[in-house]
């Protein structure tokens, strides 16, 4: 079965709270509209009644008795039958500007004993009835009550009004229905007109089409769905690209070693080489340099996946950085490198940290400066406790510095600054991203600085140990 459009539920869902919005307000206008009008004309047939209770009060104290009255409507002269209003006496004005009204005598029980139309004589009015009725007092005695109009229903012209305002109240509830449907209408198109180009967009981005973006427009929660995607599709792009970098980078630095292994064996084969020693070692060498790739490589996953092992101990990490620097003193005094440790302050207090793992980002780190410092430079090492939680260690070195647009990618994975480089003059490419990897399996962060022409310096926090 095929799925109802978006705007068509939007619709549906705005018609629900249309239908109850404005019938309710109709219901209620209707019943305020019809208890104000019950009310006016109640009021109005109290005030008649009170006009023409004068005539009624004299015709008891004239006969002593009720019976007869319902003939003085007929005795009584109206407009327009050769009377005036002012030949009248008090009562026969009152009845003349009241109109020929149905109209009831009830005595002071509430029992009915006279009926201008004679069918209710005999019946109790509520309290409530002769609430809206005039007393009729003769020598000051209550004698009954007088009623004016249709009893308990409205007469023609009354009902006739009521009915106009209930069929105006109806056009009213229609025509605001309407607008509020034709502004649903507008609105629901507006709203999934970008979700459904959005929609469309991420299954043409399933698919695997790229360069795909969509306009950010309406409102500011669309438009930040809108940018949100337009981010995604750009991140899923760049990590396409990263993706198919590294393949490329991967099958680059694995092509040398092979290349490397395949020559000599096939000059092994051919009789071109003797198998000795020296014929060996290189196919050694290249097979444990194939080894160390592949191993860096998984542990890279491992620590991106969040499953690398690490042994945690309570470690002396300027102890441990004089270890590294020992171990690259012969390789610094070669070329006149300057190799120094050095203390900011106090001697920070111990870290938490994998001793191995850190060893070689520091292992990574200066060989890499020792790389690109030129003779009789300074290699420097330095160690300081950054906050209350935190040891810092900076290397720096008075290298040739790292272009500003190398500098956001220095720690990517197979990353060159000079494509041109060959692996034995800049590595595979590996170390820093090892050492990034390294340093956030254990909390830290890790930080590249450098100023071209003057030298770089990495820098990298290490949580330090709790006290047990």
């Amino acid at each position: 079965m095929r799925a109802i459009p978006f705007w068509l539920k939007l619709v549906g869902a705005f018609l629900a709270v249309i239908i109850v919005a404005v019938g309710g307000v109709a219901i209620l206008a209707n019943r305020s509209a019809s208890s104000e009008f019950a009310t006016y004309v109640n009021r109005g047939r109290m005030n008649r009644a009170q006009m023409l209770a004068p005539l009624f009060e004299d015709y008891f104290q004239r006969t002593g008795r009720w019976q007869g009255a319902e003939q003085l409507a007929n005795s009584l002269p109206w407009p327009g039958q050769g009377a005036s209003m002012h030949g009248m006496g008090r009562g026969q004005g009152a009845w003349a500007a009241a109109g020929a009204d149905r109209f009831v005598v009830a005595d002071p029980s509430g029992q009915i004993v006279v009926d201008s139309e004679g069918t209710l004589v005999g019946k109790r009015l509520t309290p409530g009835d002769l609430a809206y009725g005039a007393p009729l007092e003769v020598d000051g005695q209550l004698r009954g009550y007088l009623l004016v109009g249709e009893f308990n229903q409205y007469s023609a012209l009354e009902a006739q009004f009521l009915a106009s305002l209930n069929q105006a109240l109806l056009v009213a509830a229609l025509l605001a229905g309407g607008a509020a449907l034709l502004l649903a209408l507008l609105l629901s198109r507006g709203l999934s007109g970008p979700l459904h180009a959005l929609a469309g967009a991420a299954k043409a981005l399933a698919e695997g089409k790229r360069g795909l973006r969509v306009d950010v427009a309406g409102s500011r929660e669309v438009a930040l769905l809108g940018r949100s995607f337009n981010s995604m599709a750009e991140a899923l792009e760049k990590q396409e690209a990263l993706r198919r970098q590294l393949i490329a980078d991967v099958a680059h630095e694995l092509r040398t070693p092979l290349a490397v292994i395949r020559g000599n064996l096939e000059a092994l084969l051919d009789g071109i080489y003797r198998p000795t020693p020296e014929t060996i070692v290189p196919i050694h060498e290249e097979t444990l340099l194939l080894t160390r790739l592949v191993d860096e490589l998984r542990d890279l996953a491992l620590a991106e996946a969040g499953q690398l092992p690490l042994h945690i101990e309570s470690v002396n990490v300027v102890e441990l950085a004089r270890g590294v620097l020992s171990g690259f003193a012969a390789q610094a005094n070669e070329r006149s490198i300057a190799l120094e440790l050095v203390l900011t302050g106090a001697e920070p207090p111990p870290v938490a940290v994998d001793a191995g793992r850190i060893r070689q980002v520091l292992t990574n780190l200066l060989a890499n400066a020792l790389r690109y410092t030129p003779q009789r430079g300074r290699v420097q090492v330095s160690v300081a406790q950054k906050d209350a939680g935190w040891v810092e260690v900076r290397v720096s070195d008075n290298g040739a510095g790292i272009r500003p647009e190398d500098l956001p990618h220095v720690f990517d994975r197979f990353y060159r600054g000079d494509r041109a480089r060959t692996r034995d003059g800049g590595g595979a490419g590996l170390g820093l991203a090892i050492a990034r990897q390294w340093v956030e399996a254990h909390g830290g962060h890790i930080r590249a600085e450098s100023v071209l022409g003057q030298g770089t310096t990495f820098a990298f926090t290490l949580p330090v140990a709790r006290a047990e």
